[in-house]
């Protein structure tokens, strides 16, 4: 039986000659996926089922560590606290890439029905909360120890080096501490070598399951963490002008909020959203608190736009609160994330080979995307390119889907397969120089 890299070669040749790209290459990465499936399955399931919130991946971690051990790689540990960072050495020399994958779960209680659901609750914020995989980052975990075991198994065959970085937090760090890609960079993620191009995929709902969606350029938006702290004065609640009622001044600064967008900003120009996530304030009915805490989310495209929002959003809270005698702080994040940027030159390299993996008809150019990815932190240091892959049920209407981030998300597993290919693929054929 030739090697792959025989095929590859062999392949190479055909191309050259007129004759069609070798289908062996691809046919044979397919067969080492569908091998490696029923553990990848597994693993995805293990992990939904025990979930962990930001920077407590403790228990992923270790699994992640033991098989990455197993397959013989260098392993290094609590690299941004729970992240895993492994290399993989090609029999001869060649370029170097990293592979990406996040462990982190969301403060959810799941309401779906599969028997492998979460019921795990911890402690977020002084309250007792449901922890789920709401974001699909167990099939993201899962996926790249799929693509590590079939790379092991190929590093006879392979130039160059393969970086997998499995980090924690994406989700944001918790209060008061640091995490994530930027820690991850912090902390020397790269110090095996400083890849030369870095790939990484995301399951998502707004696409049927194994569908491929990618963006060359800006791809996923900035965001901005924001805490917005009114203060009144308490009093009772029968006598509501014996102090100042910080939830009336908290309500206009709501509505007032979804201005900055909808009426002040040129949305011909790049989207921009501005979102109150959670208000709380208050422990009775019959009492007016002395205050209330708003924290939300800022998602921009472009550097000015984003200066301008961010103060617009502070003026907006604290004119309305003096107006009423009251006041408001707003704090934002210290750690916002960048914009997610594909690289123009590698996206283009790789869309044939995402095309192969997925087919023609099952590959789209999607647009501007409004969630955000602390993967931009890397792909703000090596050329990258981070893509969508669809886990909707198939025939599923569109308004039906349960969106990331809900308790009712759902993966659809026959997606799991194209992301290990895809993450497989992309890393072979960028080795091989054949991409």
């Amino acid at each position: 039986m030739r090697t792959l890299l025989t095929t590859l070669a062999a392949g190479l040749v055909a191309a050259s000659s007129g004759a069609l790209a070798a289908e062996p290459d691809d046919a044979a990465i397919a067969a080492l996926v569908a091998k490696e499936m029923p553990g990848v399955i597994a693993w995805r399931r293990d992990f939904h089922q025990h979930p962990e919130l930001s920077n407590r991946e403790v228990r992923t971690a270790g699994i992640v560590a033991a098989h990455l051990r197993k397959l013989g790689l260098e392993v290094r540990t609590g690299v941004a606290k729970t992240g895993v960072v492994a290399v993989l050495e090609g029999a001869r020399a060649g370029p170097t890439i990293a592979l990406r994958a996040d462990m982190d779960a969301l403060p959810v209680v799941e309401q779906t029905d599969v028997p492998f659901r979460s019921t795990v609750t911890t402690m977020y914020r002084g309250e007792k909360v449901g922890v789920m995989h709401a974001c699909g980052h167990d099939a993201h975990t899962a996926i790249l120890m799929g693509v590590a075991q079939i790379l092991a198994g190929l590093r006879a065959e392979l130039p160059g080096k393969v970086i997998f970085v499995f980090q924690p937090a994406e989700e944001g760090a918790p209060d008061g501490e640091e995490g994530g890609a930027a820690l991850m960079l912090k902390e020397g993620v790269f110090a095996a070598g400083k890849p030369d191009a870095m790939f990484g995929l995301h399951v998502f709902s707004t696409l049927p399951a194994g569908v491929i969606g990618y963006r060359p350029g800006p791809f996923m938006a900035g965001s901005d963490g924001y805490r917005l702290l009114v203060t009144g004065r308490q009093s009772h609640g029968a006598r509501p002008w014996q102090g100042i009622d910080p939830i009336v001044v908290s309500s206009q600064i709501v509505s007032a909020l979804q201005t900055v967008v909808s009426r002040q900003i040129d949305l011909t120009q790049n989207p921009a959203i501005v979102t109150v996530g959670m208000i709380r304030g208050g422990v009775r009915g019959n009492i007016i608190p002395d205050s209330v805490e708003m924290q939300g989310t800022i998602r921009t495209y472009d550097p000015a736009q984003r200066t301008d929002i961010l103060a617009r959003v502070e003026r907006t809270a604290t004119h309305i609160a003096e107006a009423s005698g009251a006041t408001a702080k707003v704090e934002f994040s210290g750690h916002p994330n960048p914009v997610t940027r594909n690289d123009p030159a590698l996206t283009k390299r790789a869309v044939p080979t995402l095309t192969r993996v997925a087919g023609a008809d099952r590959i789209r150019e999607i647009g501007l995307q409004t969630p955000s990815e602390d993967f931009s932190f890397f792909a703000r240091e090596v050329p990258s390119l981070f893509f969508f892959v669809g886990v909707a049920k198939p025939g599923e209407p569109a308004d039906k889907v349960a969106d990331n981030h809900s308790p009712l998300f759902y993966i659809d597993e026959s997606a799991l397969p194209v992301g290990v290919r895809a993450l497989t693929q992309l890393s072979v054929d960028y080795l091989t120089g054949r991409m």
